[in-house]
């Protein structure tokens, strides 16, 4: 029987390794990002490319946001994951209360709701974004958060 296992797993694991390529690093410093737009952000959000679309039509970006930025309220047609890796920010569902994240939190984003984040008005947060493409769009932006809706 563990035979039978040890060869049917060495028989399935063999075709990925025929075609198995070199494992490649992206150092940090080599992914040079921009400051986000004022057309979706409010504050000063600094977005970085963590890897693009080729993989799976998957794509993941490092954001830092500095305290009272945010982004405007936006959707993404599979969904988004957020991995909260440094400091306090908030996010919120449109119509629904305002929640802390803190570093080693995870945050899921349906597909289809709309929500924001942001740092805190006295904190930065960076997280990274992960989500799909559907028919070639990751994200839909709406208007930017009011700073009434931040503040409340």
């Amino acid at each position: 029987m563990k035979r039978t296992l040890a060869l049917g797993l060495t028989l399935a694991l063999a075709p990925a390794a025929l075609f198995a390529q070199s494992v490649e690093i992206s150092h940090h410093h080599e992914r040079p990002g921009q400051i986000g737009s004022d057309e979706t952000f409010s504050g000063t959000a600094y977005v970085a490319p963590v890897f693009a679309p080729e993989m799976n039509d998957v794509s993941a970006g490092e954001v830092t946001f500095l305290p009272g930025a945010r982004s405007a309220w936006h959707t993404h047609p599979a969904g988004q994951m957020l991995v909260i890796t440094h400091g306090t920010g908030w996010t919120q569902e449109r119509g629904q209360e305002k929640q802390v994240i803190t570093a080693g939190d995870v945050v899921w984003c349906p597909p289809g709701v709309e929500h924001w984040h942001g740092a805190t008005d006295s904190t930065s947060v960076t997280h990274y974004a992960i989500q799909a493409t559907v028919d070639g769009s990751a994200v839909e932006w709406g208007e930017k958060v009011t700073d009434a809706e931040y503040g409340g």
